[in-house]
């Protein structure tokens, strides 16, 4: 097949179609739901990435936007034969406008039959927020503690807050009121394992039952040691929800599966960032990123002959999920729960007029 572009520096090669057709055509279900991806207009960037952040962290250079109608091409390209829908939200970063960017994203949501999220600042007042939940495609928010203040010189200034610190009390009380979705990227260098984040969740959980609380990249679990730190502390919790976006490792993976159950987990992918092509490979509480590109982070590249069968990341991650699904005997039906189940049961509860849902403070949805 003809090389196709796809986004940013990346192309879709017969390698990639390859890999499809071996791994992933005949396994994954034919209904596809994305629960995070971000989609910004590049026109609402308002702060030059700067060499100073590239060099910091690998994202920085990888995470270029990408605008609604590319999106929807490479949604059709990396999914051939699929039907698929996605749950999507702009960068949670002050370099954008983000309230343009939300706007811009109601009306591509309602061309592409997407749903979004709106990205909020902690500063945001309770009608604020309800406004933005009032729009049609608006399901909830996407909050991060980037979003506190902006930093021109790295976007971490804030990595050590208290969730509580960029989703306050008042912004919870208009979510648990709507029932809404929110996806929460947790703080702290520790990951989700951090005594703080573990003790806020449990209190978020306890105070705005209603509110259907999706953690982001099973809690930043990028190693099979950060899953098993924090995972365990929150099993017991039938309504909390983790979308398993950015997560390469098969190990860990499984052991999300295991410890959380396939009713739980949410498939994501954390686009535009995994069209990059490469693999990662882990050691203990880190892990190294290979790719075939030239950037700042990728100076221990590998053989040619081993970049030569690189994939794409999306793709990668599909084969973990894949590989730990079979390793536990998961069978159909709770592959389908994660790849499209679960996310439709949480919008549907969403969606149904509060006063028709029976009041649960489990905060489990009807089936």
């Amino acid at each position: 097949m003809p090389t196709l572009p796809l986004h940013h520096v990346w192309q879709y090669t017969d390698r990639d179609q390859a890999f499809w057709d071996e791994h992933l055509e005949p396994w994954l279900p034919t209904k596809i739901f994305d629960a995070h991806t971000h989609v910004n207009e590049p026109e609402f960037r308002i702060e030059v990435m700067t060499e100073e952040k590239r060099r910091q962290y690998w994202v920085n250079e990888v995470g270029e936007p990408i605008g609604a109608e590319d999106a929807d091409r490479c949604h059709r390209l990396v999914f051939p034969g699929r039907e698929f829908s996605c749950l999507v939200f702009g960068h949670p970063t002050l370099e954008f406008d983000i309230e343009a960017s939300n706007a811009s994203l109601r009306k591509a949501a309602a061309k592409y039959g997407w749903q979004t999220l709106a990205v909020t600042r902690p500063q945001w007042s309770s009608d604020r927020i309800a406004a933005e939940l009032d729009e049609p495609t608006v399901l909830g928010v996407k909050v991060y503690y980037a979003l506190i203040s902006q930093d021109p010189h790295t976007r971490d200034r804030h990595i050590e807050a208290s969730i509580f610190d960029f989703l306050p009390h008042h912004q919870l009380e208009v979510l648990d009121a709507r029932r809404a979705w929110l996806t929460l990227h947790v703080p702290k260098a520790d990951r989700l394992g951090h005594p703080q984040n573990i003790a806020e969740i449990h209190e978020i959980r306890r105070r705005y039952p209603n509110v259907r609380v999706v953690i982001a990249h099973l809690g930043r679990g990028y190693t099979l040691p950060h899953a098993k730190e924090s995972l365990p502390q929150l099993a017991d919790d039938e309504g909390l929800y983790f979308d398993n976006s950015a997560v390469l490792n098969p190990d860990v993976h499984r052991f999300a599966l295991a410890t959380l159950g396939p009713r739980r987990i949410l498939y994501g992918t954390d686009n535009p960032i995994f069209y990059m092509r490469g693999r990662r490979q882990w050691h203990g509480r880190s892990y190294i990123n290979r790719t075939d590109y030239p950037f700042h982070f990728n100076k221990d590249r590998e053989p040619p002959e081993v970049e030569a069968n690189y994939t794409l990341y999306i793709y990668e991650a599909l084969r973990a999920i894949r590989q730990a699904c079979e390793d536990l005997g998961l069978g159909r039906s709770d592959v389908e729960a994660i790849f499209h189940g679960n996310a439709r049961r949480l919008i549907d509860g969403i969606r149904t007029p509060a006063a028709a849902i029976q009041s649960d403070t489990s905060g489990t949805m009807p089936e």
